[in-house]
């Protein structure tokens, strides 16, 4: 497992970071232990979780993990801003949330400090000087080390950044955003904004809820059965079959399946690596719900595709740029 820099921080983490959403929800305490133990053994230091993760019981797992392990030797990261409660102070970016977040999080997780706090979408409801003064005294006071967003806008991103800034507060130094082969909207702003600022991205979603794991392929005609892509049609999901199958996906899979095939990896290695070779990202946030499927996105750590191969996929993905990125694209001054 390579280490990388996260954005332009000083902070040193995994080019794989392991999701917990799966924590006592499809996986058990002693099975989400034994990933854990499994991605550490592995080189891995970065875990990815959020409050609202089976009710608190993600970090409540992960926390008694950290009990039995060295606590500086690893990257911990958490997220706020949904309901975890009856009040209606119980969610939001507000002062009030985010102090009482921090805290329920701390309590959760049993340490007494986050290395990436952030925050898990926008909120229109605060306003943004209350959030980001209200994270910078987080910071100030020891208990998270590293700021992040998830979920944002490019310019909601930008404006965060520049009043940041402006009022010397500490800034966001990672993005947790949509992005895998598949979902590419992400590199029209996003990625511009976080390679202009410095900021890491840390993806979600690598394989798409399974549409990237090898499982589905050109010929389909419906998800295979008891996968996330069917519950997800049936729940109304993002990654819901009717949203996903059209001709783009089918010639991204066939991409995906001749690179697999060209050069030994499974399907979902090759689109982990392809991801964690885009410009700005620093580690795709990897999802397991046994062993097994932990050990084959680990197979994805240290591999650099062949050009070509990245190239394929990248083109396979391509899709025509709405306004105005097709003018943009277009203007000989941005070639």
């Amino acid at each position: 497992m390579r280490h990388r820099f996260l954005g332009s921080t000083g902070l040193v983490v995994s080019e794989l970071c392991l999701g917990a959403m799966t924590f006592g929800r499809e996986s058990a305490e002693p099975e989400s232990h034994a990933i854990l133990d499994r991605f550490t053994e592995a080189g891995g230091n970065f875990i990815d979780t959020a409050d609202i993760y089976s009710a608190g019981a993600s970090e409540e797992i992960l926390g008694r993990w950290l009990k039995q392990r060295r606590r500086d030797d690893l990257v911990i990261a958490t997220k706020v801003r949904y309901g975890t409660g009856e009040s209606p102070n119980d969610r939001g970016l507000g002062r009030n949330h985010l102090i009482a977040g921090v805290e329920a999080s701390l309590r959760r997780l049993g340490t007494d400090h986050i290395d990436l706090y952030q925050v898990h979408a926008w909120d229109p409801a605060t306003p943004l000087e209350e959030t980001l003064s209200t994270l910078d005294t987080l910071v100030k006071s020891g208990k998270v080390r590293y700021l992040g967003a998830s979920n944002f806008t490019g310019w909601q991103l930008q404006k965060a950044l520049d009043l940041s800034r402006l009022h010397g507060w500490e800034r966001f130094a990672a993005l947790q955003p949509l992005y895998n082969l598949l979902d590419r909207s992400t590199e029209w702003e996003l990625t511009e904004v976080a390679r202009h600022e410095g900021l890491g991205v840390i993806p979600w979603s690598p394989l798409r809820g399974g549409w990237l794991s090898g499982s589905i392929r050109r010929g389909a005609t419906a998800p295979p059965a008891g996968s996330r892509v069917e519950t997800a049609e049936r729940l109304g999901w993002g990654e819901s079959w009717s949203a996903y199958q059209d001709e783009r996906t089918w010639r991204v899979l066939d991409a995906l399946f001749e690179v697999s095939e060209r050069s030994g990896l499974t399907p979902a290695q090759v689109a982990v690596a392809w991801l964690g070779g885009r410009p700005t990202v620093t580690a795709p946030i990897v999802g397991a719900r046994t062993l097994d499927q932990l050990e084959n996105l680990l197979g994805a750590a240290g591999i650099d595709l062949d050009p070509a191969d990245a190239a394929l996929l990248t083109k396979a993905g391509d899709q025509p740029l709405p306004y105005p990125y097709s003018v943009i694209a277009t203007d000989p001054a941005e070639r």
